[in-house]
């Protein structure tokens, strides 16, 4: 796959990051592309089977790639690992947590309260986050400030699918609004950190941070209760997504 195939990939699966993508820095485009692309990938790995071990093998392969291309072996042609290798080469093996993470995906295990989904989300959208904003310059100091974006947009994220996750059995169980509401507290208050002490990263950084559109409205909307994350959630229609694209190319907010 090329860099230019990644792209399209995240451009029909994963539009919010690919947005993020065309508003970075020339030079960080490589990484962002083939890191979602990676992403991509092992995040839907775990439901290519039904069946729990053969979800698991197949997550285990990516794992092992990542492991070879970070003790310096490139990965044979293939459509992701290929261009990731090109644009990450060795330091694509401190990725493989995030298809470690993953692996409770494979088992179908529902999450008992909040405390295991914000665990599962600072392990999956918190690390990527993170790879993302090292690579568009975030210095090592402000990981605390990246962790906090990424548990607000992370739980968003997953607050919004939550209907989908319900339907495979990898949503909460049982379904209380109570730990739905606690959950959009805690994103909301993680957003609230990270923008207090926005100035600390640099502007090239805002590709990597943002958290995607409309995400204050969903959680207000879960808080007040008007919104049901259990059966459904508000969508975002192409345009409320231009234009918060839009906003983050013209100023350089991620924070809200």
């Amino acid at each position: 796959m090329t860099l230019d195939a990644c792209t399209e990939a995240l451009r029909q699966h994963d539009p919010d990051r690919f947005g993020a993508v065309l508003v970075a820095e020339v030079q960080d485009r490589p990484a962002l592309v083939t890191l979602y692309a990676l992403n991509l990938e092992i995040a839907r790995a775990p439901f290519q089977s039904a069946e729990p071990m053969l979800a698991e093998m197949r997550l285990q392969w990516w794992i092992d790639r990542l492991e070879q291309m970070g003790a310096g072996t490139p990965p044979p042609l293939h459509d992701v690992l290929t261009p990731l290798w090109e644009a990450w080469g060795a330091e694509a093996g401190a990725l493989a947590p995030l298809a470690e993470a993953r692996r409770r995906d494979c088992e179908r295990q529902p999450f008992d309260g909040p405390d295991e989904v914000l665990a599962y989300v600072e392990a999956t959208a918190g690390a990527l986050m993170w790879a993302a904003a090292r690579r568009c310059g975030a210095p090592e100091g402000t990981r605390e400030i990246v962790a906090y974006q990424a548990r607000g947009a992370g739980l968003a994220a997953w607050l919004r699918a939550l209907p989908q996750l319900q339907a495979v059995r990898l949503g909460l169980e049982p379904a209380r609004p109570g730990d739905a509401q606690a959950l959009a507290e805690r994103a909301r208050e993680g957003l609230r950190l990270a923008a207090r002490m926005h100035r600390k990263l640099p502007r090239r950084t805002a590709a990597a941070l943002y958290p995607g559109p409309r995400v204050p409205r969903l959680l207000s909307e879960v808080l007040a209760g008007r919104s049901d994350p259990f059966e459904a959630v508000p969508q975002v229609t192409p345009f409320q997504r231009r234009a918060s694209l839009a906003r983050l190319a013209l100023t350089g907010h991620w924070w809200r």
